[in-house]
């Protein structure tokens, strides 16, 4: 099913419209970057825009600046004020790096991470971290060897549930199809997954799943077609790869996809989707998703682009999930030929919600080929990368999703401290953790932290602000901890107290890797099981639906 949005001029250059299957539409023009003689600003994909702790989003272009060339990093508010706040090639021979094509991702530590494709120690790129007053540390430069590093890299590194930042690097040197890396604050890089052709080529950023394993897709690759249609892999925390599905291609009797791009996003129903720019039903890019397992592979949309349907074609970026639950992003074509933005449901119900170059001249901007971002204020921002037709803006999106508050890290341990962003966090009476109330500090009207309590379970953050109760986008999932057991030792039968965090919903408890079939959660923060027979000495290890968690000394089983 199919809804078409037709857009109403309005005054000014916001234009609202409005579908007989969803709610009105605004959409607003809120800045124009400065161009060259064809519109091009130095906007590219895949351009990731992050929102900071004071509310703002940050992002790169990857030219342009001081030098001219080089690019730049810049914040930009709401409203579309724009500040500059780093020209890169600042230092002699590029040592900081040139064109930052990938954006910024913001860490928890309130810093800005991204990555340039060019400068460094080898002219192959760097990692770098970049605090939003504009002071830049380069965390690894890379030397294009394929065996270590790699370079060129397209994105910004993502943070892990470990604190590391993670990234990848394409194929472009000989006997290269990329890989993927893991590199520390202090400076230290590791390569984990090295594609080969045949487990993928060319691999996009990954997402850290909700179990802890990574799950990516490649452009090329595989199995299929002449140089393979791309894959959708997956990488545990080691490093170890293995394909989940082989794209096909275009048919119209498998209507399979073919060359995705982007990084997947993992839904609320814990499937992954995402997109491929060819391949499906009119070979003009699909929409998909698939169970974590790799089993299950849905083709929820193929784009169809012609005079008479004019839905899009040929997707480059991926998904942004919403507030909602549903799924946003952007696509060529479109009913101007200027691309459009769409919403698709977990189902698979498309909905165009705007056509670009509505406005005179294409004022409204051309060629969406970037991220969207959806802001704690409940509107999706971003950019258009412009051509000789139209320029390059930057724009918002309502929906009428309404404000929400979002975690920095969707993941934690009781006790560890949470960032959350929002607004009107001045003057909060309450945040909790799935009911569970924690201790907080609202350290802007934009920012607050928060520490996990020991009893908390996983679901939804609350955060109670003087202008109502704000509730988290995501799910924050409490992992479990085991602090002490007592006593130390024990017989076969005896009773153990296990005391630790998260413990509510436990399903296992085993003693040197024996499950104890006798358990009884007492409370989030305390468990008392029944030495089972056969145990040996070992950890006691307890899992519960959001993890799993060992003790660190052993329990001494005795004769």
């Amino acid at each position: 099913m199919k809804a078409r949005k037709i857009p109403t001029a309005i005054l000014t250059l916001t234009l609202l419209f409005a579908a007989a299957a969803a709610n009105a539409q605004t959409y607003t023009l809120l800045h124009t970057y400065p161009g060259t003689s064809n519109n091009t600003s130095g906007i590219v994909p895949p351009g990731l825009m992050s929102q900071g702790r004071d509310g703002e989003l940050y992002s790169t272009i990857s030219s342009g600046g001081v030098g001219g060339i080089d690019g730049t990093a810049f914040k930009i508010t709401t409203a579309g004020a724009l500040t500059t706040i780093y020209d890169f090639c600042s230092l002699a021979s590029c040592a900081d790096g040139d064109v930052p094509l990938g954006g910024l991702t913001l860490g928890t530590d309130g810093n800005l991470y991204g990555t340039t494709q060019n400068g460094g120690k080898s002219a192959a790129g760097t990692v770098f971290k970049l605090t939003p007053t504009g002071t830049l540390t380069t965390l690894w430069s890379f030397t294009s060897n394929p065996a270590t590093d790699g370079g060129i890299p397209n994105y910004a590194p993502f943070q892990g549930q470990d604190g590391n930042f993670y990234g990848t690097n394409p194929d472009v040197y000989a006997g290269d199809f990329g890989l993927v890396y893991k590199v520390t604050t202090a400076k230290k890089l590791t390569v984990l997954g090295d594609f080969n052709a045949t487990n993928g080529w060319s691999p996009n950023l990954p997402t850290q799943g909700t179990d802890g394993n990574f799950y990516g897709t490649t452009v090329i690759g595989g199995t299929t077609c002449a140089h393979g249609c791309g894959v959708v892999y997956k990488m545990t925390a080691s490093g170890k790869l293995s394909v989940l599905h082989n794209f096909t291609g275009y048919s119209t009797t498998n209507p399979d996809g073919t060359f995705p791009y982007g990084a997947l996003v993992q839904g609320n129903d814990g499937n992954f989707y995402g997109i491929t720019n060819a391949g499906g039903v009119f070979n003009l890019g699909t929409i998909f998703k698939i169970s974590a397992s790799g089993k299950s592979y849905t083709l929820l949309h193929s784009f169809e682009n012609d005079f008479t349907v004019a839905a899009g074609a040929n997707p480059r970026i991926g998904l942004t999930i919403g507030s909602d639950g549903n799924f946003y992003g952007v696509a060529a074509g479109g009913k101007n030929a200027a691309g459009l933005i769409y919403q698709i449901t977990p189902a698979g119900v498309y909905t165009i919600l705007y056509n670009f170059c509505s406005l005179k001249s294409c004022a409204d901007g051309f060629n969406p080929n970037t991220m969207i971002t959806q802001h704690t204020n409940g509107k999706f921002y971003g950019n258009t990368i412009g051509n000789s037709l139209g320029g390059s803006v930057f724009y918002s999106l309502d929906t009428g999703l309404g404000p929400f508050v979002s975690s920095v890290t969707s993941v934690g341990k009781g006790g560890g401290t949470v960032e959350i962003l929002g607004q009107g966090f001045t003057g909060t009476s309450n945040v909790s953790f799935n009911g569970t109330p924690a201790a907080f500090t609202a350290v802007a009207d934009t920012y607050l932290t928060a520490t996990i309590p020991a009893a908390a379970t996983s679901g939804l953050i609350t955060v109670a602000t003087p202008g109502g109760t704000l509730t988290s986008n995501r799910v924050f999932r409490v992992t479990p901890t085991v602090v002490s057991f007592n006593p130390p030792s024990g017989l076969i039968g005896a009773t153990v107290t296990i005391a630790g965090t998260g413990l509510t919903g436990a399903t296992k408890v085993t003693f040197g890797g024996v499950n104890a079939p006798t358990f009884t959660v007492n409370s989030g923060t305390q468990i008392t099981a029944t030495v089972p027979t056969g145990a040996k000495t070992g950890k006691i290890q307890v899992t519960t639906p959001s993890g799993v968690a060992s003790s660190a000394a052993n329990f001494t089983v005795l004769p």
